[in-house]
């Protein structure tokens, strides 16, 4: 005996219906199967239940369902045997999104937002809503996301950017450019700059190395000792750098540097690219650079008109990254700055009694 609601009526109607051997052994063995769904499993032991006669409120029991359960069930098996006792596919089917409007997407996210609309970048969801209100185009957030994602979009990211007042910095651009990608041939062309104020840190343990299932460990807190000037020259031919650290930086100090950059070159043509920091162009650097342009040992120097470079970003090459400059610390008193009470670090009190006197007074 089965149940069903008649779609225009509030009724229930009852019908009965007899299943054959063959139909009660497709039955059990889809009941007993393995590879079905738990779902359709149990809708299959409600019909075998039904077909052996026993009663509704029996069957809603040992199923652990509603009545109402039991009879949509036998009503799906006779509508449709046992295509009925499947999952039905929830939902429409999913609206494709035209290109146009993908497209409309990119553009506007390469755009800069209205006057009116008060935003300095947009967002994922103020422009799904710009584009609800002014253009009718309903699109959620979550697809203006994958859209950024996908085309690698980033409009909350913004950049630096300086304008020279050199009327010829665009011959100065394409000169230094120009000594990157294309050197003459045989010459020789360093690119010289400075970092000042280099902090000399150093962790107050040893590093642990790496152990069996442990990976390397090291002290959060760290010992600072003084700071120091660490004054470097490219080789942008061979990608060698020579490197030192002075205590302090001036002009003198420049210059005893770029005297031993240029002394390992001495008969080559030699180009320097140095930017406009004020030890770089002080006269007696000046001086030694024009006079050495004079005698062809040095041929030019080149500065941008504006504070370049750190012209070249290139990855070291291979060997050229000493892993131990992350590890270690070369402690080289000549090369670190100490304030006047001898400290190397201004947060530390005095070491000295005689120190505390000096500070009261």
């Amino acid at each position: 005996m089965i149940l069903f609601v008649e779609p225009e009526a509030s009724a229930i109607v009852e019908f009965n219906m007899d299943l054959s051997s063959e139909q009660m052994a497709e039955l059990r063995k889809l009941a007993a199967s393995r590879d079905v769904p738990a779902d359709v499993a149990l809708r299959a032991r409600i019909v075998l239940w039904s077909g052996e006669g026993r009663r509704r409120k029996d069957i809603a029991e040992l199923a652990g369902v509603a009545p109402l359960t039991v009879d949509r069930c036998k009503a799906r098996y006779a509508e449709r045997g046992l295509a009925g006792l499947e999952e039905k596919r929830r939902g429409g089917p999913r609206t494709q999104v035209p290109p146009r409007v993908r497209a409309r997407v990119i553009a506007l996210t390469r755009m800069s937002p209205p006057a009116e609309s008060g935003l300095s970048h947009w967002s994922t969801r103020t422009l799904a809503d710009h584009l609800k209100r002014r253009e009718g185009i309903s699109v959620s957030w979550h697809y203006v996301a994958r859209i950024w994602r996908e085309e690698n979009l980033k409009p909350h990211r913004s950049g630096t950017f300086k304008i020279s007042k050199d009327p010829a910095f665009a011959e100065k651009v394409a000169d230094v450019v120009g000594l990157y990608l294309a050197p003459p041939g045989g010459a020789v062309v360093l690119s010289i700059d400075e970092k000042t104020q280099v902090q000399a840190l150093d962790r107050t343990q040893p590093v642990l190395p790496v152990a069996f299932a442990a990976t390397e460990k090291r002290t959060h807190d760290y010992v600072r000792h003084g700071t120091t000037n660490l004054f470097a020259a490219l080789n942008v031919t061979t990608g060698e750098v020579l490197g030192e650290c002075r205590p302090n930086r001036n002009g003198a100090t420049f210059l005893a540097f770029l005297k031993k950059a240029v002394k390992p070159h001495a008969g080559k043509e030699i180009h320097v690219v140095l930017d406009n920091l004020s030890t770089h162009t002080t006269p007696d650097v000046k001086a030694w650079l024009a006079k050495n342009a004079q005698d062809r040992d040095l041929v030019r120097d080149h500065h941008p008109a504006v504070h370049p470079p750190r012209h070249v970003r290139e990855r070291p090459r291979a060997g050229q990254t000493d892993p131990r400059l992350h590890r270690l610390l070369e402690r080289e008193r000549e090369a670190l700055h100490l304030d006047r009470h001898r400290r190397r670090d201004p947060c530390q009190g005095p070491t000295r009694p005689d120190q505390r006197e000096e500070t009261r007074q």
